[in-house]
């Protein structure tokens, strides 16, 4: 666990090594904060899309069930799951723990924040859809590099050890 936190204290060469996907991350962060932490909640307008797709959902006995709550926890889970994935892809399959609690990280500093907002409100769900959709983020990043991870154990078990005096 020291050597993992060690590596993670590393971060500055870790962005070196890894530039374009350390901005994609901080892009994606910062598109995440505008649409949770900007002045006006994301279509809140009886007319706007989303109404819109809940009453075409609500005309159709097979799509009647889906609700507006059931949407948005499906729509923070989504949210989400690219943030975990980002998170594990720069950081490591090691530290996949860390993805994890800095996607819960998040979730907790942006309901925290929403609590301070007048035309926000902070829902302890949110903060599970949230985590959800980080941790399913982790474990795709861990599923994609998964045959690279043990093509490198095997490059590494088949290298032959240097003889020592």
């Amino acid at each position: 666990m020291w050597r993992a936190l060690r590596k993670l204290l590393q971060t500055r060469r870790m962005l070196h090594r890894h530039p374009v996907l350390g901005l994609f991350t901080l892009a994606y962060l910062a598109f995440v904060g505008w649409v949770t932490l900007g002045p006006q909640p994301f279509d809140d307008d009886p007319n706007g899309m989303v109404f819109r797709l809940l009453a075409f959902f609500d005309r159709h006995a097979a799509t009647s069930w889906i609700t507006y709550n059931g949407l948005e926890f499906t729509a923070n889970i989504g949210m989400f799951l690219p943030i975990g994935l980002f998170l594990v892809l720069l950081f490591g399959r090691r530290l996949w723990w860390f993805a994890m609690l800095l996607g819960f990280g998040i979730t907790v500093a942006i309901e925290t924040a929403q609590l301070f907002l007048p035309t926000r409100v902070s829902d302890p769900r949110d903060i599970v859809a949230n985590t959800c959709g980080a941790v399913i983020g982790v474990l795709v990043g861990l599923i994609l590099t998964a045959r690279k991870a043990r093509a490198l154990r095997l490059a590494q078990a088949r290298r032959p050890v240097a003889a020592t005096r």
